[in-house]
């Protein structure tokens, strides 16, 4: 038998729910509670789940990384903003799974990255009354450790990649990047190459793929006529 798009979510994140209750609940839209009587919507758990993934991405930042108060400020910010959570969250099949009015998923409230968001954080606030904080940790940790560490920008590094993923977002387009690593391996050097729209927008180099991402999405910003 064929999994329900709530499941297959679920699955996706690496939780098996002991409440569908909960799972349902993260997955539905304010839209359908206004529609239909007795339905829960989400809110209340994205809330939860808010608090608790800026608790873990926090404790990840002062643990893993020597940052000032400011830089850990900036990073989680990065991590936990909309355009990264929706980008996560569509990647995940949560738009197919989500729940809304009749009015909302006419008008492409699947695509939404506001929405998307929403039920992303309304899912692990889920997973944490379902599991508790060690579960959702887990679950966190699996699908943002990338994310926190490409985010981590050194002292005095202003996050290219953010502010460009935060523009092209205002389009419904994403930056994809290519590396490629030349030299010794005491000497790496690296060269990366962001695409946008199926063309090259800006090349930059770096002693690390952090750094040459981070120049490549600078001068990304600068072809685009944006404040780098």
């Amino acid at each position: 038998m064929a999994r329900s798009p709530a499941a297959l979510v679920a699955a996706a994140l690496g939780h098996a729910f002991d409440s569908e209750e909960l799972l349902i609940e993260a997955l539905t839209h304010r839209s359908l509670a206004a529609e239909e009587p007795g339905e829960v919507s989400n809110e209340r758990l994205e809330f939860l789940g808010d608090a608790v993934l800026g608790l873990i991405v926090a404790t990840e930042l002062h643990t893993r990384y020597s940052l000032t108060e400011g830089e850990m400020s900036m990073t989680r910010a990065a991590v936990v903003n909309e355009s990264t959570l929706a980008s996560l969250a569509d990647s995940l099949g949560v738009g197919g799974a989500l729940r809304l009015g009749k009015g909302e998923d006419a008008s492409g409230g699947r695509r939404k990255p506001p929405i998307l968001a929403d039920a992303l954080e309304a899912l692990i606030g889920a997973i944490y009354l379902d599991a508790g904080f060690k579960k959702a940790r887990k679950v966190v940790l699996r699908h943002w450790s990338s994310v926190i560490d490409e985010r981590a920008v050194s002292p005095g590094e202003r996050d290219y990649k953010t502010r460009l993923q935060e523009v092209l977002a205002q389009s419904g387009t994403a930056p994809e990047y290519a590396i490629v690593a030349s030299g010794p391996d005491h000497e790496r050097t690296f060269r990366a190459t962001v695409v946008i729209a199926g063309k090259v927008s800006g090349v930059g180099s770096g002693t690390s793929k952090k750094r040459a991402q981070q120049a490549a999405a600078r001068r990304a910003l600068e072809a685009l006529g944006e404040d780098a």
